[in-house]
């Protein structure tokens, strides 16, 4: 008698695209097991991503401003849903696998640093130039979950979550080394685009950060004013524009959609981003994390205690150099963890 799962990937046979990546067919995981047999599985790798102690945490690390006072304002995890939600439209309208396209965007920032990208930041300058948050998100999933055991996931997941950023490089990549195996994970990387374009946006003149009016015309002409009518017009164009070449799914958008989509982006990065305000709270947050580590590779119990609270303990029976693994244990904080440890550490404690 067929399982369940092996009826849903029967399903997927016949409605899927010839470019969907078949949950039947995944290159598998490192560690082979048996397999669920109620999920397939793309949907058993993003049930592992939903109950991980990492992406728990995302509801406490900052996506741009420093420990945000109103409820609004997004978290890492907020955008991760959002980015989730957007990838699977895209993914179900081009007939492609959307379990896979869940998995690999709930999973995307599972390494992000407190702080958002000053965070990031401040880790390349105090620990390696290579830092990355797409690679700690890697080896988040591969070692520090489950006791250092990873979450075991799919070659297709693991590499859709590596692949899913490259800085401030193009919207939508040419560059064979930087796409993912698969095209749902080439999805993400747009829809996490999209995403952060749309609420950062938003975010930024809640706080005042800019004025509505400071939006490039153009952006606001062809995109649209609301959060709503923005995210529509990229996901629909995105769809209704890419097609099949020479054998090829060809994931494009309109000149004028994809030219406002950079216009925008350009104009957070120059008057969000890179603001005054925002430069002055990355100050704080790279004094914060700086301290930290430096109290870190100095006092070896306190390292200790701290991998035990964030259950990092047994991920160590390996030989890792203390700066990597104090890496590891500052990229896990949530911001308010860091803050209170911080103010632990180094603020004065009053008499009694």
């Amino acid at each position: 008698m067929m399982s369940i799962r092996e009826e849903f990937e029967k399903r997927e046979k016949k409605f899927m695209s010839p470019f969907g990546c078949l949950s039947a067919e995944s290159r598998g995981r490192e560690k082979e097991e048996k397999h669920c047999p109620v999920r397939t599985a793309f949907q058993l790798d993003r049930d592992r991503i939903v109950y991980s102690n990492g992406f728990r945490r995302l509801k406490h690390k900052t996506q741009v401003f420093l420990s945000p006072l109103g409820d609004d304002y997004r978290t890492r995890l907020t955008h991760t849903l959002e980015v989730a939600q957007m990838a699977r439209a895209i993914a179900r309208a081009l007939f492609l696998n959307e379990d896979l396209a869940e998995a690999i965007a709930l999973g995307h920032d599972l390494g992000h640093t407190p702080f958002g990208h000053s965070g990031e930041t401040a880790l390349k300058e105090i620990y390696s130039a290579d830092f990355s948050h797409n690679e700690q998100s890697l080896r988040v999933v591969e070692l520090l979950e489950n006791n250092g055991k990873g979450l075991n996931l799919t070659y297709e997941v693991r590499d859709g979550i590596l692949k899913h950023s490259k800085g401030f490089g193009k919207i939508i990549s040419e560059d064979p080394a930087e796409m993912a195996s698969s095209y749902e994970g080439r999805i993400v990387r747009i829809a996490d685009i999209m995403a952060y374009l749309n609420h950062d946006l938003e975010d930024a003149i809640r706080s005042l950060v800019v004025r509505a009016s400071q939006v490039p015309p153009a952006c606001i002409k062809i995109l649209g004013q609301s959060h709503s009518e923005r995210a529509t017009v990229m996901i629909r164009d995105l769809i209704s524009t890419s097609e099949v070449h020479d054998g090829e799914l060809r994931l494009q958008m309109t000149e004028d959609v994809y030219a406002a989509m950079n216009e925008l982006r350009q104009f957070l990065y120059e008057n969000v981003y890179r603001s005054a305000k925002v430069h002055k709270d990355f100050e704080k947050a790279k004094k914060i994390l700086s301290e930290l580590y430096s109290y870190f590779l100095e006092n070896d119990q306190i390292l200790e205690q701290k991998l035990t609270e964030l259950n990092l303990d047994r991920c160590y029976n390996r030989n890792h150099s203390k700066e990597r693994t104090v890496c590891d244990v500052i990229a896990s904080m949530t911001d308010r963890y860091a803050l209170n440890l911080y103010k632990k550490i180094f603020f004065p404690s009053p008499l009694v």
